[in-house]
């Protein structure tokens, strides 16, 4: 088979950034009659504009890993160093996300998202020219360069005029279009592959990209703070050291032969990551404000989600690769679902049962799906593959919309740019050490066997060690509040039926506390 992505619920990428809502210090620049206002009323139109974005971004990342072992042969390497590809996208998108937000408070939130999507059209006509892996890896970290300004300053965009309890229906508008594309990119960039030249995955961004443009020029108001804040240049210098050595030597561990420079390279990355928690610590506005790890909601959301995300990295490297070596299935073979279902009952869910509950459930179904994918064998019947990973599919993506909205529910206004930044800096860095881990255990594996070739007892070794890292979230899961995210999720109906009962007992906690006295 030619190579198929982001099958399981990787596909949403969370999708990415997800909610960031208004921040109070924004001045909006009407120098434009012909561009929309930004209102409540209009928010549709907005969040279909940088739908189109999601689009692009979403099925190029999505395509990718289907030519992976053709574009392999054609470079002339091995399979598993293509990861190196899908490394070298997410370590761009680590490293300048941190700066995403200030730029477009200096100069403009529609002047930067169009110089994204240009730069991202860009990058991907250079992977269409590609020749060699350097040459690729460069293209693609160009990509990523305009993937870090372009989804973040577009839903800051949208959802900075958002109400908070109109949250949910604006991210469903925005997530729901952008939903296409990694549906459509197994069977479209399947057919490219095994029909035409894989080079086509790129250009296909060309022509939605500049319709992006039109759409953006016409209808995106200028947004900027009046008062940005200075760039940190030092801590945005050891930031990108730090993350991008530690990306890549972690990346390097599973190469063999590499073994001595991977550990110089986090030996660097180490020592960087030490001198920027020494930088932030002493500086008013860092460009990672490390001290958001103490607000509650926050700090679990992140760590929780790490874990969750790590998993959903290495799966669209693990995956694609045991159903090509392992199955011989086509490339145009199979679609995923899943994620989208989850869109449409999400908002359900959690209105009924919580974040809290949501969390825990949810994070130990899509843990078994991940388990259950690596027990996938060639005489499996491909109904009961699918359907795997379309619940798989459903129950990770559902996790990253519950976490990337309880992320910011006790996260003061005047600190939302920062979270916002330091929250999407970690998901790419979790995602990125998920292609880390999942190579690096699916090497582990080879060694053990002194085999070449990957067999399915290695896959399944590798699904087994990520599924363990994403089923440990739980443990972070469970010290949510019951109550955490009320007021974003609706969950009214139930703390209601409770609350006589907290009364009671607090009106009996004060009467035994005054019979003692």
């Amino acid at each position: 088979m030619r190579l198929r992505r982001r099958g399981l619920a990787s596909i949403n990428s969370e999708i990415r950034d997800g909610i960031m809502p208004a921040a109070d210090t924004i001045a909006r620049v009407a120098k434009d009659p012909d561009a929309l206002p930004h209102t409540p009323s209009n928010y549709r139109v907005t969040a279909l504009i940088i739908a189109c974005a999601l689009f692009m971004e979403q099925m190029d990342s999505t395509v990718l890993a289907t030519a992976l072992p053709t574009m392999a042969r054609d470079f002339g390497v091995p399979a598993t160093s293509m990861s190196s590809a899908l490394t070298s996208y997410l370590l761009a998108l680590a490293i300048f996300i941190p700066a995403s937000g200030r730029l477009a408070d200096r100069f403009g939130s529609r002047t930067i998202f169009r110089a994204a999507i240009l730069i991202f059209v860009g990058g991907s006509m250079l992977c269409g020219q590609a020749t060699s892996l350097p040459f690729m890896m460069f293209a693609r970290f160009l990509q990523g360069l305009g993937g870090a300004m372009m989804i973040p300053i577009g839903r800051l965009v949208l959802l900075r005029s958002v109400a908070k309890e109109d949250m949910v229906q604006a991210m469903s508008w925005l997530i729901m279009p952008a939903l296409i594309g990694p549906i459509l990119g197994p069977p479209v960039g399947g057919a490219i592959v095994t029909y035409l030249d894989w080079r086509w995955i790129f250009y296909l961004n060309v022509p939605i990209g500049l319709l992006g443009v039109v759409l953006v020029t016409r209808y995106i108001g200028e947004v900027r703070e009046d008062k940005p804040a200075r760039f940190d240049v030092p801590g945005f210098i050891l930031s990108g050291v730090s993350l991008g050595c530690l990306l890549f030597g972690f990346e390097m561990t599973s190469r063999t032969g590499e073994l001595a420079r991977a550990v110089v390279l986090i030996a660097v990355g180490l020592v960087a990551g030490v001198a920027y928690i020494h930088h932030a610590k002493h500086r008013s506005d860092p460009i990672l404000d490390l001290s958001l790890m103490r607000i509650p909601t926050f700090r679990l959301s992140v760590i929780g989600g790490s874990l969750t995300r790590i998993t959903q990295g290495a799966q669209p490297f693990l995956l694609p690769m045991m159903l090509q070596l392992g199955f011989g299935m086509t490339a145009a073979a199979s679609g995923a679902i899943g994620s989208l279902m989850m869109k449409s009952l999400a908002p359900r869910v959690l209105r009924r049962f919580g974040f809290r509950n949501s969390l825990i459930v949810g994070g130990l179904c899509a843990s078994s799906g991940c388990a259950v994918a690596g027990l996938f064998r060639p005489d499996w019947p491909i109904p009961v593959i699918f359907g795997v990973l379309m619940i798989s599919g459903f129950f990770m993506s559902f996790q990253f919309s519950a976490y990337n909205t309880i992320a910011y529910d006790e996260i003061p206004s005047s600190r939302m740019s920062s979270a916002t930044s330091f929250y999407a800096t970690f998901q790419q860095l979790m995602l990125s050490l998920g292609i880390c881990v999942g190579a690096a255990s699916l090497h582990v594996g080879m060694l053990g066997t002194g085999a070449t070739r990957p067999a399915l007892t290695d896959f399944t070794l590798a699904f087994l060690v990520v599924t363990a890292v994403s089923a440990s979230a739980t443990i972070w899961n469970r010290r949510f509040a019951v109550d955490a995210g009320a007021e974003l999720s609706g969950h009214r109906a139930k703390s209601a039926v409770l609350a006589p009962i907290v009364i009671l007992t607090k009106v009996r906690t004060q009467s035994h506390e005054r019979h003692r006295l």
